[in-house]
């Protein structure tokens, strides 16, 4: 309730997801957690196993495809060309804060950005600026190998997630901040962790104890796989969680009240309609 009494109107939305985006997002989400996840889970002697410097490009061009039929899908959704403006300028701003932090431990303000971005916008818009704003950060810095995919994966989902959190017509106010903060911190750290996925297997098992061994078993490798995030991630992730809750605590009713403002300008869900002359 707001201090007048009156109830606030529910948020619209830029992309309505439909039942064919759903089923869409549903696929790519699942051959995406296969893509990340499948070093804990192929055993010792499988042929995953065997190409273990092969699999992430495979995975990495597979999902490279299935994120542009996602992306395919949901614009035939109902991407308009309001909602396509939109996507251009929140993902050339975040491209453009990613290198802000570059070389610097955990100090990426872009995830901020994505998190009050989804929660505005909602999840279908989310998975797309998500996507989008890797990619396109990934081409502003060089950032391109067969890692990207899996970076604009785990930023889709990241951003998507932010937009799955209760309604705002629900939730506002002080409270709606420390529930972006919380779910930012949290969605930091697993970020973090699927990205750590993704790379480890690149390690050879000589080189260290802590890489990944495709004769061992799953407690072994899970082992391992902890080790090398404490060892190599943590204080990156925590930097990364802590610059977003600080801005979103700071500066993130600012930002909502901004998206939220431009949304209803906007008038995404409104039809399109021809004065007769």
């Amino acid at each position: 309730m707001t201090a007048s009494g009156a109830r606030p109107q529910a948020q619209a939305r830029a992309v309505r997801l439909g039942p064919r985006s759903v089923a869409a997002l549903a696929l790519v989400s699942a051959t995406g957690a296969a893509g990340f996840a499948w070093p804990l889970f192929a055993g010792p002697g499988s042929q995953v196993s065997a190409h273990a410097q092969d699999a992430p490009w495979l995975f990495a061009g597979l999902l490279v495809l299935l994120v542009a039929v996602v992306a395919a899908t949901i614009s035939e959704s109902g991407l308009g060309p309001k909602a396509v403006a939109m996507l251009g300028v929140l993902a050339a701003t975040g491209a453009a804060l990613r290198p802000i932090g570059a070389g610097t431990a955990g100090i990426e303000p872009m995830f901020f950005l994505m998190v009050l971005s989804g929660r505005v916008l909602g999840p279908g818009f989310g998975y797309v600026l998500g996507s989008v704003t890797m990619f396109a950060s990934a081409l502003l810095t060089g950032g391109v190998g067969p890692w990207m995919p899996f970076q604009m994966l785990a930023m889709g989902w990241f951003t998507m997630g932010a937009g799955l959190l209760p309604g705002p017509d629900r939730l506002r106010g002080r409270a709606e901040l420390l529930m972006l903060a919380g779910y930012g911190f949290l969605a930091a750290f697993a970020y973090g962790t699927v990205m750590n996925l993704a790379g480890w297997p690149f390690m050879s098992a000589l080189a260290s104890n802590i890489a990944f061994d495709p004769h061992a078993a799953l407690p072994a490798n899970l082992a391992r796989f902890v080790a090398y995030c404490l060892a190599t991630s943590l204080g990156w992730d925590l930097g990364r969680a802590v610059v977003t809750v600080v801005l979103t605590l700071t500066v993130g009713t600012t930002l909502l009240k901004a998206l939220r403002r431009a949304t209803r300008r906007a008038a995404f869900e409104s039809p399109v309609t021809f004065d007769t002359p």
